[in-house]
Order: structure tokens, then sequence, then C-alpha cells
């Protein structure tokens, strides 16, 4: 479908929305700038800091050399794809060609906004340890500054991929994003995974070993596995939360652009395309007014609050910018109501989440109080605040679907989707500075660790308030990011519709599926092809879930064996005499996490076209709801329950129910333990398993649809079923060797550790 010609107003809108971008890396490198100049505290200060930068960064070299062959080849798998998609009105060649490279560069960018939050924050953390010996306000600035830069480059990053593949190739632009938002999906899941294994493996070690057997202090830096735990902070939530939310920055937009096209009238769909990049424009520009007022007014005023201040002022800003835009530019106030519910959304969630997870509220006192009569207690009372919080979660994320329904109701379902686009449009408009937040909290977690590494007592009370308000904001975007995931999924799970209606029709590429022939592609729950691919899409984050946790477990088996083999051999350790080699578990970390992404990886993008081989789009249409309905819910499970667990040890430790060296903080340091997986690696994962497969399912979708059959017949071949069976085949083989290289490395260093193995 031809949108027809932009009007002087939509090329300045465009134009303007490029600047902004723009505008939004200009600011995030003044930032930097302005972190870099601060004081780097005392020799023994940055030294410590020296080891954190130095472990983040190989281990970021080694995950970008491991999966760089994956993305070769890929690209041309999505260039194959493109040729496919093309047709009369834009040659093959030129839409698989700008496909595959537009895949590149969202690996690039998404690599790259995961890359400059981590190598920020791993300078400003000694910054802010510096700055609190002397000052909370500096302090603050200086970490929530740290954080800001990350958030500048994701919504930057994304907005200028997107606005100029849009300007080059119009109509046609959808196809071309979906191989930059794939890009994007693809790289934060395995930063995601990878991370998320390497900080928990490491995070996990230093407690059990130091905390629980040594009953030394949590940043002790006797410890051999502080260092890697400081590092993980960075590259799982750091590195890996930029990744995580910039794909869902440009997922959420892809859809809408795929719905917008498939309006019938041109000058509507023109509308709907433009409005969304005109709102993440106004995005980046409340994102640096909302990061800018994150100040304390005076030395007495609790962090949290300036923090909240910015959230909130980002939020009202924007929902003034979407109200003069829905009214001057698109006449059309439904489309200002559905961004303005994401930003009740975000609100909604970010306090739900802070409920379930900060000490200030019941649901974490009541797992302090039941720490008093042991682990099993403590575990069963998280493990029941996690279950409850992820009903609450998804029943506030169906209230801004269900407004959607109300006002755009009638249009029929197409209206619908792209009104729920809009929700996660408007959702993701503070991205910059939740983004801020998010990367916050470590920078105030190793300011912590290093004024404890490096002896500073003046700076300590400091780094204990910003660590604690860390905690929250860590758990609040981790809802953030999950809520946005859904979102995105479920107006992908429209598109995917789409785009088997235009295959069906036999469209070119960016052509408009009427709304009438929509409504004849639907799938129905009583066909038994979706039913089972709904119970195997269910089943997906489930066996994610397995694998990731699992493989923090191996990890963490090989460190804890190191740390308490240093505890041992090296004299003085102990007794502060000696210093450990923290290298080696660093390394340890570095490997296990790159190992274990092999597998989960795979099973992401291979699961989908296994589906659909066997089952036609019907099946896979049902994998994909199905994926979406679990993965919500179990993702929130583990990221409020390991919150949660998180929090109330460190009740217990300010003083609460005996405090230190108590029953009940031994049993909260075990919650706390078996709480890290769940909210630092499965659960974070799950954001981008959901949006990976789902693009893959949009992908394949045309390549399952067999010519000259019925649409609701979903037909399969011979041939796609010897393709389902080898890729089955490659999952299973490669769960099974990861599986069994952890058994077969536990075996053998048990063995060295008796003696038996030289």
């Amino acid at each position: 479908m031809d949108i027809g010609q932009f009007t002087t107003f939509e090329w300045w809108a465009l134009w303007g929305t490029l600047g902004t971008a723009v505008i939004g890396i200009i600011y995030g490198l003044m930032l930097r700038s302005e972190i870099l100049a601060k004081d780097p505290g005392t020799e023994k200060m940055q030294q410590i800091a020296g080891q954190i930068q130095e472990g983040a960064s190989a281990y970021l070299h080694r995950q970008f050399k491991t999966i760089a062959g994956l993305v070769v080849i890929l690209f041309v798998a999505l260039t194959v794809t493109g040729w496919m998609a093309g047709g009369e009105e834009i040659s093959p060649m030129a839409l698989g060609l700008g496909r595959g490279i537009s895949f590149l560069l969202g690996c690039f960018a998404s690599g790259l906004t995961g890359f400059v939050g981590m190598n920020l924050a791993v300078r400003g953390n000694v910054r802010c340890a510096a700055a609190a010996r002397t000052s909370v306000k500096e302090a603050l600035a200086v970490a929530f500054r740290s954080g800001a830069v990350a958030g500048m480059f994701t919504v930057a990053m994304g907005l200028v991929g997107a606005t100029i593949i849009f300007m080059i190739y119009k109509q046609h632009a959808t196809e071309v994003l979906l191989g930059f938002g794939f890009g994007g999906s693809l790289l934060a899941l395995f930063m995601r995974v990878g991370g998320g294994i390497y900080t928990k493996a490491a995070d996990v070690g230093a407690d059990l070993v130091g905390k629980v057997e040594a009953g030394i202090p949590e940043d002790d830096p006797r410890n051999a596995a502080v260092i890697a735990d400081n590092v993980g902070d960075n590259v799982g939530d750091c590195a890996g939360m930029a990744a995580d939310i910039f794909e869902s920055y440009e997922v959420t937009l892809v859809a809408s652009m795929i719905l917008a096209l498939a309006h019938h009238d041109p000058a509507t769909a023109r509308i709907w395309i433009i409005f969304p990049l005109i709102v993440r424009g106004i995005g980046v520009i409340t994102s640096i007014i909302g990061t800018s007022i994150v100040q304390l007014r005076d030395e007495s005023e609790h962090p949290m609050k300036p923090i909240t201040r910015g959230f909130v002022w980002a939020a009202i800003l924007s929902a003034i910018g979407f109200a003069a835009v829905a009214h001057f530019y698109a006449n059309d106030w439904r489309l200002f109501w559905a961004t303005f519910a994401g930003l009740v959304l975000a609100v909604g969630i970010y306090k739900l989440t802070e409920y379930y997870t900060s000490s200030a509220y019941p649901p974490v006192q009541e797992i302090a109080e039941a720490s008093q009569t042991g682990s099993a207690t403590n575990l069963l009372a998280g493990f029941g605040v996690g279950l409850e919080g992820s009903v609450w979660a998804l029943l506030v994320i169906c209230a801004c679907l269900f407004f959607s329904i109300i006002i755009f109701g009638g249009e029929g379902a197409l209206a619908i989707l792209y009104g729920v686009s809009l929700v996660g449009l408007g959702m993701l408009t503070t991205t910059g500075v939740v983004i801020s937040m998010d990367t916050y909290g470590p920078v105030a977690d190793n300011a912590q660790g290093i004024c404890e590494m490096a002896d500073v007592p003046e700076a300590m009370e400091t780094v204990e308030v910003l660590d604690a308000v860390g905690n929250t904001t860590k758990a609040a975007t981790k809802g953030l990011a999950i809520a946005s995931a859904v979102i995105a999924a479920i107006a992908l799970f429209g598109s995917y519709l789409s785009k088997v209606a235009a295959a069906y029709a036999g469209t070119a590429a960016g052509e408009a599926v009427s709304a009438a022939a929509l409504e004849n592609y639907s799938i129905p729950l009583d066909d038994p092809r979706v039913f089972i691919g709904l119970l195997i899409g269910g089943a997906m984050p489930f066996l994610f879930s397995s694998m990731t946790i699992r493989a923090v477990g191996r990890a963490a088996f090989f460190i804890i064996n190191e740390v308490r083999r240093q505890f041992r051999e090296i004299p003085g350790l102990m007794e502060g005499k000696a210093m450990p080699e923290s290298a080696k578990v660093v390394d340890i970390c570095t490997a296990s996490a790159i190992k274990e992404l092999i597998a989960p990886g795979l099973l992401a993008v291979l699961a989908p076209i296994i589906v659909g081989t066997w089952f036609g789009w019907l099946g896979l249409g049902g994998f994909l709801a199905g994926i979406i309905v679990t993965g919500q819910l179990m993702a929130v499970l583990l990221s409020e329950a390991g919150g949660a667990w998180d929090n109330t040890k460190k009740v217990i430790e300010d003083g609460a129910h005996g405090g230190r060296g108590s029953d009940a903080h031994a049993a909260a340091v075990v919650g706390d333990t078996v709480g890290d997986p769940f909210k630092d690696t499965a659960g974070p994962a799950l954001n981008p398993l959901i949006k990976v497969m789902n693009l893959v399912g949009l992908l394949v979708v045309p390549v399952l649809i067999l010519p000259n059959t019925e649409p609701m017949a979903s037909q399969t071949s011979p041939t796609m079923w010897v393709v389902g069976i080898i890729l089955t085949a490659v999952v299973a083989i490669a769960i099974i060797i990861a599986k069994r290289s952890g058994r077969g490395e536990v075996e053998v260093q048990e063995r060295v550790g008796e003696g038996e193995v030289a």
C-alpha cells in the first residue's frame, strides 16, 4: 500500500524526531564527561575498581566473540527471508539486504547500549564511593547520572535506527524493522542470560562461603568471589537490562508500524506510523528533564524521593506532549488515551513491585518474621509472595489492555491491537529514567563493596542507604521490563495474524490487508493443533528457567569450591595478611557463563520454527500465545520472590529478629541465595525470550504458508517435518551436552579436591 506523500509537518516531525535522538546522545556524552571528571578516590579504591572494570570488559569481549558466528548465520537467513518478502514495489534484493543489514545494526545498537551502560557504571561506582565520604547529595548524583548515560543511549540509538529506516523504506519499513528488532532482541537475550548466570553464580558463591561458612561480611576483601560478584552486577544488571529495555523499545515500535500499515486508509496509516515516532521523540526530551530533576534538596532528604520525583515528572510532561500531538496533528484523542494508559501502567507496575519487594511493606516484613523458624518457612513465605504478586501484575496489564478495547472497540481487532502497541509505547516513554534507575542500583552496590574492601568507614553509612534504595529501584525496573515485554509480545501477536493474512492474500511487503480479511484468520482454541502449540508454548518458560537456574547452580559449584580452596590453602588469608586470587574466580565465572549461553539461545531461536514445521501457522500461533501468558506469570513470580528474599535479608541485617549471626539471619541468607538466580537470571531472561520467540514467529510465518491451501487447514509438508526433526535434534543435543558437561566437570573437581586427580 502506498501511504502517500508526507505533509510538510510530517517531514519536519521526522527530522525533528531524529534531532531529539541526536540531542539524547549528546546529553549522554556530556553526562559521561561530567562523571569521569569526578574524584576517583584513594589509590586502594581505584585499584579495586580497576579489577572490576577489567573483569567486566573481559567478559563482554568473550561474549561478543562467542555469538559472532551465530549472528553471521542469522544475517544470511534474514537476508534470504527478505528476498522472499519482496514484491513489485520493491526489489527482493533491496528488501533482503535491508533486512539483513538492519539485523546487524540492531545487534550493534543493542550491544553498544549494554556496553556503554556497563562501561560507565564500572567507572561511576568508585566515584560514587569517593563522593559518599563527604556528601549524600553528590554521591546520589554521581550514581544516578552514571545510569542516565545508559538511559540516553538506549532511547537515542533505538530512535535513530527506527526513524532512518522508516524515512528510507516508508511502507516497506516494517519488513526491514523486523530485522532491526530481532537483532536487538537476540543480543539482549544473550546479554541477559550470560550476565545473569555470571552475576548470580558469583553472588551465590560469595554468600554461601563468606557469610554462612566463614562468617565474614558481604564484601569482605578476603573473599575471592567478591570481585566477581561486583563484576556480575554490571554485566548482568547494567549491560543486560539496557539491552533488554532497548529491544522492548524497538519491538513495540515495529509492532505499531506493522498494524498501522494494515489499515485500509493511507492517510490514517501514515498518521498511525508517525505518531509513535513523535511519541518516542517526546520521551527523549522528558527523560532528559526527568534525570536532571533527580537531586537531593538537602542532605536529610531520603534518596528515594528525588528518584521518584524525576520518574513522575517525566511521566507528567510526557502526557502533556502526547495530548498536544494527538490534538494538533492526529486529531484523534484515542491515541492520547492509549499512550496515557501506558504511563499509568508504568506507574502502577512500579508501585506494585515496590509493595511486594520493599522492606517498608508487609510482604517482606512477613517473610522476615517467618525466618525466625528456619529456612523452610522463609522459603515458603517468599514463594507465596511471588505467586501472589504475579497475579496482581497480570491483572494490572489486563486492565490497560481492556482500556484499549474500550477506546478502539468500534473499529475491530486491528485498531484494538494497535491501541495495545500504543500502551507499550506510552509505558516505555520514560525509558531514559527507567534505565537510570536500574543502573543506579549496581553503581551504588559496587560503591558499597569498594568502600568495604578499601576500608573507607566514613562513607559506609551513605553507601548503605544508597544501596538499599538501589535494591528497590532494581526490583521496580525489573517489573517494568517484564510488563513491557508482555505488552510488546501481545502487539507482535496481532502483527503475526496480519502477516498470515498478507501471506495468504499474496500481498507484497508492506501492502495492507483489510480488517475484514484479518477476521478470517483467527486462531480457534478448539483446534487440536492450536491447543498443542499452546501447551508447548506454555511449557517454554519452565524449561528455559530450569536451564538458566541450573546453569547458575553448576557455575556456583565451581566458585564455592575455589573460594573454599583459597581459604584453606592460602596462608594468612583469613587473618587478612594475604590477598585472595580473585582473578581465578572471575575466569571461572566468565567461562561458565559463556558456555551456558548456547543451549538457551538455540531453544529461543529454534523452538518456534520447530512448532511451525510440525503444526503449521495455527500451531505456531497457539505456541506464541502460550509463552506470553506463562512467561509473564513466571517472570514476575521469580523476580518478586527473589527481590523480597533479598530485602528480607537486609531487614534482618539491620537488626530485626536478632540481626546478623542469628538463626533468622542464617535462614534469610539461604532465602536470598535461592532468590538470586530467580530475580537476576531466570526472571529477567524471560523478557527477551518472549520477544525473541514472537519475532521469530513473525519472520518465519511466510515460509510456513503453503501455496494453494486453505488457511484453516494449516497444512505442513514432509519437507517441513524433516526440518522440524533436525532442529529438534539440535536443541535436544545442546541441552544434553550442557547437562552432561556440568556433571562431568563437577566429578573431576570433586576428585581433584580429594587428591585423586593431579
